[in-house]
């Protein structure tokens, strides 16, 4: 009679696998509180923010670094709230 004892290690080693891969996106700690991970947002001065619209006025018409900005807002804007 064969045994089955490897069916039953190669289980096991998958389980282990699995359980450990899926910890990574746990969204609570051990010990019971959330995990937040929010990225930093960089404050910038009045001075610096006004040579940015000065330099965004001179892009030409539909220029795709405009586009990208946009985008870039509602990123800040995500990770404001994340706080």
């Amino acid at each position: 009679m064969m045994s089955n004892a490897g069916c039953w290690m190669r289980r096991l080693a998958v389980l282990a696998i699995a359980t450990s891969l899926l910890s990574g996106c746990a969204a609570v700690s051990s010990d019971g509180r959330a995990v937040r991970t929010c990225p930093p947002v960089v404050d910038y001065s009045r001075e610096f923010q006004a040579q940015a619209a000065d330099e965004l006025a001179l892009l030409p018409e539909g220029s795709a670094i405009a586009e990208m900005l946009i985008d870039y807002a509602v990123m800040r804007d995500q990770a404001r709230a994340c706080r």
